[in-house]
């Protein structure tokens, strides 16, 4: 597996790798990026420029911060821009639910126990699909799953590292598509509503937007995932003569088996709560006004559900397991979820600073006004439109591995140009998330790329990242085919993408 001399491939990694190194923090990139607002916002207004607001009708032009004016506004707003930035409470909040589960142990004894479980046959089917469900906690996914995938593929008498890829293709490269709601929703879904009030004020996308279209890619994923390792990826390893000895694999303690329990009993009670205000014509989670699903608490506060569900079956689950012996085991689950969050929130800041001056300024509204009026003289339709914009994030993915921060200098341009040419921000932000995911698994910029390459190492001392790279790259051209295809036949068919979203403007 070893690569030999300096292949095409490690030559543009290693470029790749050099120029994505020599970027600043995010954090600095978006303090430069709302500077640079700043700047533009005041030498635009030199020009005169203008463009008709295509839902009032009103003139628009550039608004100059570079003035005492919006010094004022600056340094007024600096404090509200990050306490009302959309992802930030909605991220913050779902992650306190999944701390417990995840410090509870809960996540990480269901996904042994769906490895244990699976037959011999279904291995990689089974592998796969938990590395695509771990999305919703996708630490454990990397940290846990991956290497335990290998280690089961030779404990089954097969190459370790087709297990190791396949399990890193699922959390990784499959990292959009989940049959959960996960932090990675509420997250993108803030940064696409705060873009799409660019043009439409008061304009809401929800967290489950994506949802339909995210759970058919789920199976789609884990089918592309499973062909791809046992077909292409496994006959090129061939047979596994390494030094590593096969381990056993420990099935769950009676302690585990009994927090499943509790966590089974926890859910049954919990979804029967939800389906009780959803069901009946008058339920409670219902609008009172109207008694609709889509415009109801229960959507607008899915955050909140998201939170109190995880968060009760976590604290099952540590009960059964005696993982949980007092309350000050949940704060501890929920306060070590937070300290992960202290680079986030600094990041957030900045994210927050330059999406306000982006939008005072009015030169998203300017770009995208005129970008739609070229994207429409193109004549392009959804089809090849969307198609080139995943490739362009999946290509961007490379260099910029945060799936937020690209998001959050992506969606203020491209959500109100796409808007302006009929097509909602949901759809644009699914589109996205195919390319954000499907070249995770090739990019050294994604965060575990190094801890994928050490794992590796484990049973190929001479492995690196053009290792990797080759292994992996069969995932990539196939999700990305697969996936683009999926979107295709979502457009034909004119299905909606999830809970009250469609893929064109009404």
């Amino acid at each position: 597996m070893a690569t030999k001399g300096k292949s095409r491939i490690d030559r543009f990694l290693g470029v790749i790798e050099r120029l994505g190194n020599a970027l600043p923090h995010p954090a600095t990139l978006f303090a430069g990026f709302a500077l640079f607002i700043v700047l533009l916002s005041g030498f635009l207004s030199l020009f005169n420029l203008e463009v008709i607001h295509p839902g009032t009708k009103e003139t628009v032009t550039v608004t100059n911060l570079l003035s005492v004016a919006g010094l004022h506004r600056i340094l007024t707003g600096m404090v509200t821009n990050f306490t009302n930035f959309a992802p930030l409470g909605t991220v913050l909040v779902a992650l306190l639910g999944i701390g417990i589960a995840e410090g509870s142990g809960l996540i990480g004894t269901a996904l042994r126990l769906i490895v244990l479980k699976s037959p011999p046959r279904l291995l990689t089917y089974v592998i796969v699909f938990a590395g695509v469900i771990s999305n919703t906690a996708s630490e454990v996914g990397y940290v846990l799953l991956v290497p335990l995938a290998a280690v089961i593929f030779l404990a089954a008498g097969r190459h370790p590292l087709a297990g190791l890829a396949a399990a890193f293709a699922g959390v990784s490269g499959g990292y959009s598509a989940n049959l959960f709601l996960g932090t990675i929703d509420p997250l993108l879904a803030g940064l696409s509503q705060e873009a799409a009030r660019i043009v439409q004020p008061g304009y809401e996308v929800n967290p489950a937007c994506n949802y339909y279209f995210m759970a058919a890619s789920t199976f789609l994923i884990t089918l592309l995932g499973t062909w791809v390792t046992e077909k292409l990826v496994e006959p090129r390893l061939g047979q596994y003569n390494g030094d590593e000895k096969p381990e056993e694999v420990k099935p769950l303690s009676p302690e585990e088996r009994r927090g499943l329990r509790f966590t089974l009993i926890a859910a049954v009670l919990f979804t029967a709560w939800v389906m009780f205000g959803l069901i009946p014509e008058n339920g409670f989670l219902r609008d009172p006004e109207t008694h609709s699903i889509l415009k109801s608490p229960f959507m607008s506060g899915i955050v909140a559900l998201l939170f109190l569900g995880t968060a009760l079956l976590g604290i099952a689950y540590g009960w059964g397991a005696r993982t949980i012996k007092s309350d000050e085991d949940v704060m501890k689950g929920m306060g070590k979820s937070m300290q992960t969050l202290g680079s986030y929130i600094v990041l957030v800041f900045f994210a927050a600073q330059f999406v306000a001056y982006f939008n005072w300024s009015n030169i998203g509204l300017l770009v995208a006004v005129k970008g739609a009026e070229g994207l429409r003289a193109s004549g392009l339709g959804p089809i090849p439109l969307m198609i080139s914009f995943v490739a362009v994030s999946a290509l961007i993915n490379l260099a910029m591995g945060s799936a937020s921060a690209k998001w959050a200098i992506m969606a203020p341009v491209f959500i109100p140009m796409f808007m302006l040419l009929g097509y909602t921000p949901e759809f644009t932000q699914a589109a996205y998330r195919v390319g954000d995911s499907v070249t995770n698994i090739i990019s050294p910029m994604m965060s575990y790329f190094a801890l994928i390459v050490a794992f590796i190492q484990r049973y190929d001392k001479g492995a690196g990242i053009g290792t990797v790279v080759s292994t992996m790259l069969p995932y990539t051209v196939v999700f990305f085919v697969g996936w683009v295809s999926l979107l295709i036949i979502w457009i034909l068919l004119g299905l909606p993408l999830g809970f009250g979203a469609g893929m064109f403007m009404e």
